[in-house]
């Protein structure tokens, strides 16, 4: 529901599982060498006449899915496209990353299963995915509903291998205790400059009336508490790739990185932020101190600011706080609420190469994917639910019953290829549809490292670790900003992160960015 943190240069998931890492001299090369040797690469193919329903086995993360027989969402697309679906969810991603690793290395393959860039990258290298690129006709409809730039996302050498989903939409803004400004005679901040100036009234003007000093004007989690900050440099957040001036650019060596860190440290300096805003290691954290009373100003989604049960918790503290959202401060590089990461993807779905060998399951896979894009059936049922029973339309208008929330609040699971967000949101989340338009509207620089995979021999995580502890130094006063570009020789060096910088620049630039 909320923003995917964006600060780590690409997330990488390490495949831990034995069995995997034994695939590459093994049974998995076996597999890989059977699925392919079909050579049945002819989409036209017709599948076998049947009337019986196909058996689907799917698998993938979630949680809340009921016993096939209580599973309305299931039963209604059996009935629609004449199939016997078996979908499995695991609660714990790493028990799905393991019992996936099983099942492939063993070739007991599922039909449809939610891979990671990383797994997508393994197991197409390693043969065991279907090319999709010669069936995106019959993906049409899919395709259409996702859109162009979710097909990169699950691209490899310029082959489809998996269909990510439609796109998210940021839910992230500044948000301030207007109440607080308006004791103090201030008005909401529109610059990083008058940020830091409410900031520090926040602090040390006692906005809640009880005659101490208790109060901090921003908090949030780590440096992403600064993301408009970053952006109204006109840099996004550290790590990021994006393209700027017609060139793909990484945000730690945009030439305005270094004058944004300067400005959080002046901010810091200031004592005008939580002094535990390093430490804040989730959201609730931060939220928790917005809502007691402790902070006036912080980067957060706004279902944590406005859903029924944070607003009564807001109001039992204070009945006259009054949160609003900030507009994308402008600065000297421009007016953006920080970065969003447009190759990012709430999943991806791929099929084994070796169905191609069978085109009757084949051709209902894609049935299934189709079916769940297509608005006014399929993806109006895992939406929603049942039309007439779990939700009705008046002039166009979902309108949900009291059995949506009840019956099929689970539905998400069977959303294959996404939903069209806003739409969503606004039928889930009729009371903060204004907060969510806000939060969508405003401009952000468009990150790309959900496009970006990790080339061999580059630890993500270590990079990261060790880019997060030298900005927290150059933010926090512990090494002089001089020294930057010093930092970034040793990332390039030790951190291997040429390494990554130059595979990442490539794969953008063969996707279209930065060319």
């Amino acid at each position: 529901m909320k923003q995917r943190p964006i600060f780590a240069a690409a997330a990488a998931v390490v495949l831990t599982s034995s069995i995997l890492a034994g695939c590459s001299g093994g049974k998995t090369e076996q597999q890989a060498a059977n699925a392919g040797s079909s050579g049945n690469t002819d989409t036209k193919q017709e599948a076998p006449k049947s009337n019986k329903p196909v058996k689907l086995d799917v698998i993938e993360t979630g949680s809340g899915l009921p016993a096939p027989d209580q599973d309305q969402i299931k039963q209604e697309i059996d009935k629609a496209i004449g199939t016997e679906l078996n979908l499995t969810v695991y609660a714990s991603g790493d028990d799905y990353k393991n019992q996936l690793n099983v099942r492939m290395a063993s070739g007991n393959f599922p039909d449809l299963f939610a891979v990671d860039r990383a797994q997508l990258k393994q197991f197409a290298e390693q043969g065991l995915l279907l090319d999709l690129t010669p069936y995106k006709d019959k993906l049409k409809t899919t395709v259409d509903f996702i859109g162009a730039d979710s097909l990169k996302k699950g691209t490899q050498n310029g082959k489809l291998y998996a269909i990510a989903k439609s796109p998210q939409i940021p839910y992230n803004t500044f948000w301030i205790r207007k109440d607080w400004l308006d004791k103090l005679g201030m008005k909401p901040p529109t610059t990083p400059d008058e940020l830091l100036e409410v900031a520090k009234a926040f602090t040390e003007k006692d906005p809640d009336g009880n005659g101490k000093k208790d109060t901090y004007g921003i908090t949030g989690g780590k440096l992403g508490a600064f993301s408009p900050v970053f952006g109204a440099y006109g840099t996004g957040s550290p790590g990021n790739f994006y393209v700027k001036d017609g060139k793909l650019v990484n945000a730690l060596y945009d030439p305005a990185m270094k004058d944004a860190l300067a400005f959080i440290k002046k901010m810091i300096d200031a004592g005008a932020v939580d002094p535990e805003l390093l430490s804040n290691n989730s959201t609730q954290q931060y939220q928790q101190k917005g809502i007691k009373g402790q902070a006036g100003i912080m980067w957060i989604d706004w279902p944590n600011v406005t859903k029924d049960e944070f607003v009564a918790q807001i109001k039992a503290v204070n009945p006259n706080a009054d949160w609003i959202q900030l507009p994308a401060l402008k600065g000297p590089g421009g007016q953006f609420e920080g970065s969003w990461d447009i190759g990012a993807t709430p999943g991806m779905y791929a099929i084994p190469k070796v169905l191609e060998k069978n085109p009757e399951k084949l051709n209902k896979v894609i049935e299934l994917l189709n079916f769940v894009s297509t608005k006014d059936t399929g993806s109006a049922l895992v939406q929603f639910g049942i039309k007439g029973k779990h939700y009705n339309l008046e002039n166009g208008k979902v309108m949900p019953t009291d059995l949506m929330g009840k019956e099929v609040g689970y539905s998400w699971l069977y959303q294959f290829t996404g939903r069209p967000e806003m739409e969503y949101l606004f039928v889930k989340f009729a009371k903060q549809a204004p907060y969510i338009e806000f939060a969508n509207k405003q401009p952000r620089i468009q990150a790309l490292n959900g496009f970006v995979d990790n080339p061999t021999g580059y630890n993500s995580a270590d990079a990261q670790r060790f880019m997060d502890e030298e900005l927290a130094k150059f933010v926090y006063g512990k090494r002089p900003l001089t020294e930057y570009d010093a930092f970034l020789k040793t990332l390039e060096t030790s951190m291997n992160y040429k390494a990554y910088l130059d595979a990442a620049t490539k794969q953008l630039n063969d996707l279209g960015f930065g060319k």
